[in-house]
């Protein structure tokens, strides 16, 4: 039996991937929705035929986006899933989540976080510090929205406690590596538009969450031409990626010297230049 979870699910071009994210969620929550921005594939026809209420709205930033599905979606059950279209449960996931949304629904837990396995190149990687991925992915509705970023957006509780799920989900954000590199390069202007924000912030003395203020504070303080190789270091060699094989190198290899060399780099061309980027829009 289905527990009271909204699922709501943002697409662009999934058809690859929606099916199966629909199919392994659809035992577990009362409804599923889906904002897509205007999908040029089957993307919205397969969705409806699994059961999804698909909504079309341009696409300006992921927390823009998806905090319109949580205004169409009702907000009438007690929890919500936010679930990416490369994102899986599996049967045994699946059924943790339920028990454990059923449990706390008149508790004090408001929050679920949800374990990840990562697949790239066909292979599942367990080390390099992506495993486990986690995040806050399923919240009491009426206790957590969504952080107004351009990039590295999270759930945040208004109140409550978490806790986190011990069963493995799937996530399958790699296509191909053209895909991969055109995504990151997408991904790597919204966040150097984070970066000036964070700036302001810092100097403003505002409060910046964890992440974002060791990125800010120590990252951003190591000088350019070595921060990068660093973070490859300690991917690779101090977080053992080299456990995963020839898959774990480029894995590293490609988050370190392309995605955030790139982000570097696009923060020295701002600087000098004076130009800034608008991070907007979707991926093409």
């Amino acid at each position: 039996m289905a527990a009271d979870i909204t699922a709501i699910i943002l697409t662009k071009n999934e058809e690859i991937n929606i099916v199966d994210c629909i199919r392994s969620i659809k035992a577990v929550v009362k409804k599923v929705i889906v904002v897509d921005s205007f999908s040029t594939d089957k993307t919205v026809e397969l969705a409806e035929e699994e059961g999804a209420i698909v909504y079309k709205h341009p696409f300006e930033n992921y927390s823009k986006q998806y905090q319109y599905g949580v205004q169409v979606s009702g907000q009438d059950t007690v929890w919500t899933l936010r679930i990416d279209a490369d994102e899986r449960l599996t049967k045994g996931s699946a059924k943790e989540l339920e028990r454990l949304c059923t449990h706390h629904e008149n508790t004090d837990v408001s929050g679920i976080v949800l374990r990840f396995r990562k697949n790239f190149l066909g292979k599942d990687l367990y080390h390099g510090g992506v495993y486990p991925w986690k995040k806050l992915s399923c919240y009491k509705t009426r206790s957590g929205f969504i952080e107004d970023r351009n990039m590295d957006e999270h759930i945040v509780l208004r109140s409550g406690k978490t806790v986190e799920m011990k069963t493995d989900c799937l996530h399958f954000d790699f296509k191909d590596l053209e895909y991969f590199i055109n995504k990151h390069n997408w991904y790597s202007s919204r966040e150097t538009v984070d970066y000036f924000e964070n700036l302001e912030r810092l100097k403003n003395r505002d409060k910046l969450d964890q992440k974002t203020w060791l990125k800010m504070n120590i990252y951003y303080k190591i000088p350019l031409k070595i921060r990068a190789h660093l973070y490859y270091i300690y991917r690779y060699y101090l977080k053992l990626g080299f456990l995963d094989g020839r898959e774990g190198q480029i894995y590293a290899f490609l988050q370190a010297y392309w995605y955030r060399y790139l982000v570097d780099a696009k923060i020295y061309e701002c600087k000098i230049t004076g130009i800034r980027y608008k991070g907007t829009g979707d991926l093409k």
